[in-house]
Formats: structure tokens, C-alpha cells, sequence
């Protein structure tokens, strides 16, 4: 097993990759990369768990700062954040926020959970 350093580029058809040490790129399939797809940010760096040269999982960042691109229109005076609405963040995820939640605002998830963590 051996654990690289890579940079998420783009995705076309695959999901590409470039080792951080040598810029040897690499594509993962949609079914590769499951769930983890929904917090690809371009240029991210993360790490991937590879065995007898094959990628077998990929380790995020434990959290991501993304914008939202698809919510319904936040309310005001509500910071609390006791109710919660789903929102599309730009890596096409879809996170439960608070409402007071607008487009274009960023927020902190936690890729372990997928849970909205704060507005930044």
C-alpha cells in the first residue's frame, strides 16, 4: 500500500489527478471515486491510497470551504440555525444548511460527514 499526494485538476468524462512529486496524471471513474466526488474543489490536494499500483480510495481534507450555488432565499433574524434547508454547493454536493443560508455565500463542511460546520 503507499499513500500519494495528489492535486484534483478537472473533470471531463473522468476525474483527473496529478501526483504532487513527479505530475504524472491520473483518471478515476465515476464509480472510483463515489462518494467523495461531491467535495472535489479545482487544485485541491488530497491523498490517494493506492495497492499494487491501483487506486483504492482517496483521503479529503477533513474540511472544505465551498461556495453555494442553489438554495432557496435565506431568512432573515434567523441565526440560530435550529431548521435547516438543502443546498447545492459548487461541487455539486448537496448540504443541509441553516436558513439564513443565501446564494453565493461560503461555507465550511466536513467531508467526513457532509455536514454544514459554518458560513466563512
Amino acid at each position: 500500500m503507499e499513500t500519494k499526494k495528489m492535486q484534483f485538476l478537472y473533470r471531463d468524462q473522468h476525474y483527473n489527478f496529478m501526483d504532487m512529486q513527479n505530475y504524472e496524471q491520473i483518471q478515476l471513474s465515476e464509480d472510483q471515486v463515489s462518494g467523495e466526488k461531491n467535495y472535489f474543489l479545482e487544485n485541491m490536494e488530497l491523498s490517494v491510497v493506492f495497492h499494487d499500483g491501483k487506486p483504492i480510495s482517496i483521503e479529503l481534507p477533513i474540511f472544505i470551504e465551498a461556495e453555494v450555488v442553489e438554495t432557496e432565499p435565506g431568512i432573515k433574524g434567523d441565526t440560530v440555525g435550529t431548521s435547516f434547508k438543502p443546498a447545492k454547493i459548487e461541487t455539486g454536493g448537496i448540504v443541509q444548511v441553516p436558513l439564513f443560508i443565501n446564494n453565493g455565500d461560503i461555507i465550511k463542511v466536513d467531508t467526513r460527514t457532509g455536514e454544514y460546520m459554518t458560513r466563512v
